[in-house]
């Protein structure tokens, strides 16, 4: 009978042990992701995400009309906080569409592009958005 609160008291202490650890296992993985979104956004290699938004009062624009990515794979990271339907394109020099995202109003969404060194044309595909300046210049480097 003495055994049992002595067990007891070692599974509590594990139990502490296993809570603890899982306390710095959540702290590597927030510095892991400070550092991956850091090398994305300064042209690091490997896949990378080029986040972006659409103006969240519903006006014909995203909130940023350039951006600069590592070459290779890419994640579209399309964020439309309003009520107008959006979608983000990205095609080359030639005109030729390379990934576009879904329309959407009120969401996020994603697309992924494998991107050569280069410049590329991003907009929204929704009738006149384009025309209305719904566009920007996107950098592979």
């Amino acid at each position: 009978m003495k055994k049992l609160p002595v067990l007891l008291c070692l599974l509590v202490l594990a139990m502490f042990g296993l809570v603890a650890c899982g306390g710095d296992d959540e702290g590597e993985t927030t510095a892991q992701t400070t550092e991956e979104t850091t090398a994305t956004g300064a042209g690091g290699g490997g896949g990378s995400t080029f986040a972006i938004a659409a103006d969240p009062d519903g006006a014909l624009a995203y909130t940023e009309d350039s951006a600069t990515v590592p070459a290779g794979e890419v994640t579209i990271e399309f964020d439309n906080p309003s009520a107008t339907g959006h979608d983000v394109v990205i095609e080359d020099s030639e005109g030729s569409e390379l990934a576009a995202t879904d329309v959407i109003a009120g969401d996020t969404t994603t697309a992924t592009a494998e991107l050569e060194p280069g410049d590329y044309t991003f907009f929204c595909s929704v009738a006149n958005h384009r025309d209305s300046g719904m566009e920007g210049t996107l950098t592979a480097e």
